[in-house]
C-alpha cells in the first residue's frame, strides 16, 4: 500500500527519450526499452482498468495493521487471485469474515512498479448469504426457462430397457451403491458405465461436464444419470450451475436427475429429461422390474392366443357360410345355367340364319321373275316375232349381223327378211306396205299374207334365259 502511494499519479508519464520506439512493436535488439518505461505503460494501462464485481470463495485471510491479504478462488473452477483490503472495509461487515466464506468483491487493479507486482485492491466486499444464493439461482432458473431449455417439448424419452446405463456420482458414494444394488434387484443384466466425479467444490462442474460428454459420446450408452445424495444447499451448488444446465440441454442422450432428497430441486431437475427424487427412485424408473415384465409377456401370450382363436373362429363360420351358399354347394349349376342359355342363343341365331337366308331366297327369285318379265324372250314366249333385214342387207346399211325393222319403209316389196320367234328364227320375203284399214277390216284379222319361206334358212331358236 505505502509502495502504491509513492507511485506517480495515474495517466503521469515519464518523459521517453526521443531516439526509444514509440510502440512496443517497434523496439528492436539494438533499440529496447527501458524496463522503467515499461512498467510505467503497464501501469498506465492497468490504471485504466475499470473495477469489477466478482464472486468467489475466501480461502486465506491474513490481517496485517491497516492492511489485510487474502486469497479468492473460483466456486466452479481451480482459479485464485490474491488481494488486498483494507480493515476498515471489513470492519464494514456485520459479521467477520472467515476463511471458507463465499463472498462478492469489488476489485479494482493496481500495478506496483518497483516489485512488478500485480494486486488485486478490494474496494468493497460482501458476504453471500443463503438468501442470496437463492435469489440468484432463480434468477437463473428464469433466464433459463426464457431460452425454453426447460421446455417438455425438448424432453427426450427414455429406452424401454436401457441396456447399459452411463453413471455419474461421488466417489464411493451412497447414491451409487443404491442405483447399483436396486437396478441389478430389479433387472440383472443390466450394465453400466460408472464416471466417478467430484459432486461438490470448486472442481464439481468440470469433472462432471467432462464425464457428461465423455458418456454421451458413446452410443452404446443409452441413458445417463447423475446422481448425489442429499446435502446443504452450498453442497448442491455445483448442479445449479449454467455450465452443467447447458450441457445436460445439449447431450443427445437421455439425462435422468437423482439429485438430493425429494425436497432438493436443482436447475438439473429441471432440465434432465427426467427427474428421480432420489437415486433410489432412478433405479426404479430406467430399468423396469423383470417379475413384471414376465408377468407381461405371459398377459400379452394370453391375449394373443385369444385373439387368434377368435379370429380363427370368425374366419371358420364365415367359410363355412359361404360353403353353404348355392354357388359353392353346387358350382356346376352356374355352368349348367351358361350352358342352357349357349343353347338357347345358338337356336335363336340359327332360327334368325334361317329366317334370313329363306327371305333372301325368296326376294331373289323375285327378281329372277321381274328379270324374266322383261327378257326380249318372253315377249317372244307371248306370241310376238322380231323382223330384221337379212344379213347381206343388214351389212349394206352399216350394220352388224340383222337389222332390227322399225318401219314398213325399210323394208319394201321383195326384201329378204329374217324372222325371229321364240322357237327359232326363219327367213321371208316382204310383200309390201299392208293397208292400214286391212288389220281393222271385220272381227277377224285379216289374213296376213305368207311370206315365201325360203329352203334351209329355219333356225333353231335360241334356249330361254
Amino acid at each position: 500500500m505505502s509502495e502504491q502511494a509513492s507511485l506517480p499519479a495515474p495517466g503521469q508519464q515519464l518523459a521517453a527519450p526521443t531516439t526509444l520506439p514509440a510502440t512496443a512493436a517497434e523496439t528492436t535488439p539494438d533499440n529496447p526499452w527501458p524496463l522503467q518505461l515499461l512498467s510505467q505503460k503497464l501501469k498506465a494501462h492497468i490504471d485504466r482498468t475499470p473495477s469489477a464485481w466478482v464472486e468467489g470463495q475466501v480461502i486465506e485471510l491474513n490481517r496485517r495493521g491497516t492492511n489485510a491479504y487474502l486469497t479468492l478462488r473460483d466456486v466452479d473452477a481451480e482459479v485464485s487471485l490474491p488481494a488486498s483490503v483494507w480493515t476498515k472495509v471489513l470492519e464494514r461487515q456485520n459479521l467477520p469474515l472467515e476463511r471458507g466464506s463465499r463472498v462478492v468483491a469489488l476489485l479494482k487493479p493496481e500495478f506496483w512498479m518497483k516489485t512488478g507486482r500485480l494486486n488485486m485492491l478490494v474496494r468493497d466486499i460482501r458476504p453471500v448469504g443463503l438468501g442470496d444464493l437463492l435469489a440468484r439461482i432463480e434468477r437463473l432458473r428464469q433466464a433459463l426457462a426464457a431460452e425454453g431449455l426447460f421446455s417438455d417439448s425438448r424432453k427426450k424419452p427414455l429406452p424401454l430397457l436401457p441396456h447399459r446405463i452411463g453413471l455419474i456420482t461421488g466417489r464411493d458414494s451412497d447414491a451409487k451403491k443404491d442405483i447399483l444394488r436396486n437396478a441389478a434387484l430389479r433387472w440383472p443384466a443390466v450394465e453400466f458405465e460408472i464416471r466417478e466425479v467430484a459432486v461438490q467444490g470448486n472442481t464439481a462442474v468440470s469433472q462432471m461436464v467432462r464425464a457428461l460428454r465423455e458418456l454421451d459420446a458413446r452410443p452404446e450408452v443409452d441413458v445417463i444419470v447423475i446422481a448425489r445424495g442429499g446435502g446443504a444447499l452450498e453442497d448442491l451448488l455445483p448442479f445449479n450451475s449454467e455450465e452443467l444446465v447447458r450441457a445436460v440441454a445439449a447431450a443427445a442422450t437421455p439425462v435422468v436427475s437423482a439429485i438430493g432428497h425429494e425436497a432438493d430441486r436443482p436447475l438439473l431437475d429441471d432440465v434432465a429429461d427426467l427427474r428421480a427424487s432420489t437415486p433410489t427412485d432412478a433405479a426404479k424408473r430406467i430399468v423396469p422390474e423383470v417379475s413384471e415384465e414376465l408377468a407381461g409377456v405371459r398377459q400379452a401370450r394370453e391375449q394373443l392366443r385369444r385373439c387368434i382363436e377368435r379370429l380363427v373362429d370368425k374366419e371358420s363360420d364365415r367359410l363355412a357360410s359361404l360353403h353353404s351358399r348355392p354357388v359353392l354347394a353346387a358350382p356346376e349349376g352356374l355352368v349348367t345355367i351358361r350352358s342352357e342359355e349357349i343353347e338357347r342363343l345358338l337356336r335363336r341365331s340359327s332360327a334368325a340364319v334361317s329366317s334370313t337366308v329363306v327371305r333372301a331366297a325368296d326376294q331373289l327369285q323375285h327378281l329372277k321373275a321381274q328379270v324374266r318379265a322383261l327378257s326380249p324372250q318372253k315377249t317372244l314366249d307371248r306370241g310376238y316375232a322380231v323382223v330384221e333385214l337379212a344379213g347381206a342387207l343388214a351389212a349394206s346399211r352399216g350394220s352388224a349381223g340383222h337389222a332390227v325393222v322399225r318401219r314398213p319403209a325399210e323394208a319394201p316389196e321383195g326384201t329378204p327378211l329374217s324372222v325371229r320367234v321364240a322357237e327359232g328364227r326363219f327367213g321371208a320375203t316382204s310383200t309390201g306396205t299392208a293397208p292400214l284399214g286391212a288389220a281393222h277390216a271385220g272381227s277377224a284379222p285379216p289374213a296376213t299374207p305368207q311370206p315365201d319361206i325360203q329352203p334351209g334358212t329355219f333356225e333353231q331358236g335360241e334356249p330361254h334365259d
